[in-house]
């Protein structure tokens, strides 16, 4: 299994333009765009890090940003407060990545980038984030996370993701532990829940992909099963794409297996876009 200084000591790319959306330093979006005018397909980008900025930023997706790029998508690649920023957890995290997914809604044109479809590919917690985002549309009113005009998603590629926070906090051997999901969700809501995992806002109506390593040792393989089988019987569209011989790591590490899936998977759902 590849191990995260085998990933973040390859040479690195940059981005083609990095963009506030808000006045903390985290509040920004790294646009890896193709060459040429466009319109370019466009993958909105979201990392993981077990929710803490300490752990991951939005750099640790660099490399699989660049792969996009170099194979005609643009990468809408967005940084949030963690919940051990100021500002994080409830509801700042939340709000954080809705603004910053909102944001290509309104500046797509200005960058060349194609909304025909809007395509989302998170990573681990990033995965819940996200799944989070398609499912804003189903956040009730009374939450302070709704909004009535969220930036629709048509598909969601999810590698090796979190999206029930529920089962995050009732099992330890998940690589995240289970005290970040207090800080994450208002505790003091009588469904805490209810606005902040995935498995309460089912059904997403829409398409949802999850790859997930075999041997995945900080996601549980059966984390993904089981929400595959609730969003099933919810009646949303969505499939588990199994990868052998596979941990965490692989699933952003161009050169494997896994990532080649992944970006297949992307190129397919954007490929429908013009279709």
């Amino acid at each position: 299994m590849l191990t995260w200084p085998d990933l973040t000591s390859r040479p690195r790319d940059t981005p083609d333009a990095t963009i506030a959306y808000g006045p903390d330093p985290l509040q920004v979006i790294d646009l890896w765009r193709p060459a040429g005018a466009g319109p370019h397909p466009v993958v909105l980008m979201v990392h993981g890090g077990c929710w803490q900025t300490s752990i991951a930023d939005r750099r640790l997706m660099d490399w699989v940003a660049a792969d996009l790029r170099e194979h005609g998508i643009a990468a809408w690649n967005i940084d949030y407060r963690g919940v051990d920023r100021a500002g994080g957890g409830y509801p700042g995290t939340f709000r954080d990545v809705a603004a910053a997914a909102d944001r290509l809604r309104s500046d797509a044109a200005a960058h060349g980038l194609d909304l025909t479809r809007r395509v989302a590919l998170g990573h681990s917690a990033g995965g819940h984030l996200a799944l989070w985002l398609a499912a804003r549309h189903r956040i009730a009113a009374d939450s302070p996370l709704h909004d009535p005009d969220p930036l629709r998603l048509d598909h969601v590629v999810c590698l090796g993701g979190l999206p029930d926070l529920a089962a995050v906090a009732a099992n330890p051997d998940n690589g995240c532990g289970t005290a970040v999901i207090a800080q994450l969700t208002d505790q003091s809501r009588a469904a805490p829940y209810a606005d902040t995992s995935v498995p309460p806002l089912l059904p997403l109506r829409t398409v949802q992909d999850l790859v997930n390593g075999r041997e995945d040792r900080i996601v549980p393989y059966r984390f993904a099963e089981d929400y595959v089988a609730r969003a099933r019987a919810a009646g949303d569209a969505i499939r588990l794409h199994t990868i052998v011989d596979t941990g965490h790591v692989e699933l952003i590490a161009p050169g494997t297996p896994a990532w080649a899936h992944a970006r297949s998977l992307v190129r397919s759902a954007l490929i429908r876009e013009t279709a």
